[in-house]
């Protein structure tokens, strides 16, 4: 087998893959999400986590069961990524006070607290609550995903119970000053030339190095970035909005013109009046449903003046 049958037969493992998951991964990123506290760093989580199960998977004799596999390195690897980026007290579980035991079922009240609620609890009490309050993961399933024991998630999730019922509901919200006079001025261009249909003036301003991410699809680079517009040029009713998610510039794209929030993100990164990097949320789409149910926030933005 040369180099070329190899990575076709890569890919085709990979889509394999991605297809076997594909129902999981909204669960994976309401998770994830709710950990990091933001809905892209989320999906960042949900990516590393496919990525590293995929290829523990290859050394695999016979296949585990997915669900707890995913949810035990999706864990794991948002640990990491709040060690590492993070200065919220990340602590230990502990037990639970003496004479108090938690309530045996999922709290619906906590279902829809948005990710800045979550975000405020120590992450022990905050993967236990979400594990258990919004998917519905029983106590052992909490246990093994988190290698805790099921006393130790007893006491987080009481304590992050308590916690969240004491805090009033507070949806993120984005801060249009972070976004700079210069990238506000090039994502409101951007998106008069999207909304213009103007295909050519967009291939225009894509760098020659530019690099597409089309979110758990594929990857370009250089000239083949263009062709991304083609699949937007059969949308008939799109209406494109710069603003804010999270407080990061993006584009918000509205399918159809007139929907109330945005089906889909689109980040961009500039070089200059150049393009250097396309990130296209268009396939995972339970991004855009967060924000829909007030879990995340995005800011439009009005004209610059």
């Amino acid at each position: 087998m040369d180099a070329s049958e190899l990575q076709a037969e890569l890919t085709r493992a990979r889509e394999r893959f991605l297809e076997l998951v594909a129902e999981l991964r909204p669960e994976l990123h309401r998770y994830c999400s709710r950990l990091t506290g933001s809905v892209i760093e989320g999906e960042d989580v949900v990516q590393d986590t496919l990525a590293k199960a995929f290829y523990s998977l290859g050394s695999a004799r016979e296949l585990p069961p997915l669900r707890p596999l995913l949810f035990r390195i999706a864990h794991n690897t948002a640990m990491d990524a709040l060690r590492r980026y993070e200065h919220r007290h990340v602590e230990p579980f502990g037990e639970l006070p003496e004479g108090i035991a938690a309530a045996p079922g999922a709290d619906p009240e906590l279902v829809g607290a948005a990710l800045a609620e979550f975000v405020r609890l120590p992450v022990a009490q905050r993967s236990a609550v979400i594990l258990k309050d919004v998917l519905g993961c029983t106590l052992e399933e909490i246990a093994e995903a988190t290698g805790s024991s099921v006393p130790s998630v007893k006491a987080s999730l009481f304590r992050g119970r308590t916690a969240l019922r004491a805090h009033s509901p507070a949806a993120a919200s984005g801060e249009l000053g972070r976004a700079s006079p210069g990238e506000r001025e090039s994502l409101h261009r951007y998106a008069e030339l999207f909304n213009r249909r103007d295909w050519e003036g967009l291939r225009a301003v894509l760098a020659e190095d530019c690099r597409l991410e089309l979110v758990s699809r594929h990857e370009r680079h250089g000239k083949g970035v263009g062709e991304y517009f083609t699949r937007y040029a059969d949308l008939r009713d799109l209406r494109v909005v710069p603003g804010l998610l999270e407080g990061r510039p993006v584009l918000g794209m509205f399918t159809p013109r007139l929907a109330p929030h945005p089906t889909n993100f689109v980040f961009l990164s500039w070089r200059g009046q150049e393009v250097t990097q396309i990130r296209d949320f268009r396939y995972v789409p339970y991004v855009a449903d967060e924000v829909a149910a007030g879990r995340a926030a995005f800011v439009a933005d009005p004209p610059v003046p």
